[in-house]
């Protein structure tokens, strides 16, 4: 870290440090934030996932992927037919509230995370 600067403004004391130093100390709490969800249990998703997102994959399809999981298996596991999920993660479907729930379920993900 370089130099840091003590200053009073209005009686009201103030650190200034560069803005270098500025974003390296908040990439440290944050890294720090992630280390505590993941102590907590909380799954993280790996570069792969999130890039897979980014580019707009269908996010079913990502997760099944990550999760090892075929076609037949995710159906069966939120008691879907495979032809059905496989509209889903076309896109020619968007599936109901309660299929995408039972899917997240049976991906172990938040409704959200499947959720465009």
């Amino acid at each position: 870290m370089g130099r840091v600067q003590k200053i009073e403004i209005e009686g009201k004391s103030y650190v200034l440090l560069s803005e270098e130093d500025y974003e390296d100390l908040v990439d440290g709490l944050e890294a720090s934030a992630v280390l505590a969800k993941v102590a907590d249990g909380q799954e993280v998703w790996p570069l792969e996932i999130v890039e897979a997102r980014a580019n707009g994959e269908n996010p079913v399809r990502v997760f099944r992927t990550y999760r090892k999981m075929s076609v037949s298996e995710l159906a069966a596991a939120a008691a879907i037919s495979q032809p059905y999920l496989s509209e889903i993660e076309s896109g020619k479907k968007t599936g109901s509230v309660d299929v995408l729930k039972r899917i997240a379920a049976a991906l172990k993900v938040d409704l959200d995370d499947i959720v465009r």
